[in-house]
């Protein structure tokens, strides 16, 4: 064993320090001058769930259905759509390719729209899959929009944190609008959820 003085483990901790920013740059080329902090990263990430109404919508929609669905679907699919959007994230940002993306995403706004607007009920193991299911389109979307230069661990802590937010909006929508005999009006929105979802696939 060789034993280092103080003065060579400060320098061999500088060389780690460069080694790692080195790599970091050469994982996302181009612009070197553009670093975004952990703070800017964070708010790149939640910005970014709203920055689209397929994204939102699906989002309100995975709240909305598991309010539907009562029992464990009320955490399960919340729970489910944003794991499964880190592992879509993650493929993204390994390089993986992921075919029809954007149909997969505007898909999800039409099928969870109608799931909605007929108050579909499934096992929830199927209605689990469902939501994992678009949840990796949408996820994907979002490791491949990482902006050049941030932090993907908050960038990724950002968009989840939105969608979380999301989530529980249409979650709540959901469970107050089943108190008061409204019901009939989430699947109204339902339905014109499903409209735009079909728009976004005929677009």
């Amino acid at each position: 064993m060789f034993a280092l003085s103080t003065k060579n483990r400060t320098r061999l901790g500088v060389l780690a320090v460069a080694a790692l920013a080195a790599s970091s740059a050469a994982a996302h080329p181009g612009h070197p001058d553009s670093v975004m902090n952990a703070s800017a990263s964070f708010m790149s990430g939640f910005e970014h769930p709203f920055s689209g109404i397929d994204h939102l919508l699906a989002m309100l929609a995975v709240g909305l259905w598991a309010a539907q669905n009562k029992r464990r679907a009320l955490w399960v699919l919340p729970l489910a759509f944003p794991l499964m959007m880190v592992v879509g994230a993650l493929l993204a940002i390994a390089g993986l390719n992921v075919p029809a993306v954007e149909t997969g995403i505007a898909a999800s706004v039409a099928v969870l729209g109608l799931l909605i607007a007929f108050a579909v009920r499934m096992p929830l193991w199927g209605s689990t899959l469902v939501v994992s299911l678009f949840a990796l389109f949408h996820g994907y979307a979002h490791g491949t929009e990482l902006p050049h230069g941030s932090m993907a661990a908050m960038y990724g802590a950002g968009f989840i944190l939105a969608t979380a937010l999301l989530h529980a909006a249409g979650l709540i929508v959901g469970v107050v609008a089943g108190r008061k005999m409204a019901d009939r009006v989430v699947r109204i929105g339902g339905a014109g959820i499903a409209a735009v979802g079909a728009y976004l696939l005929a677009a």
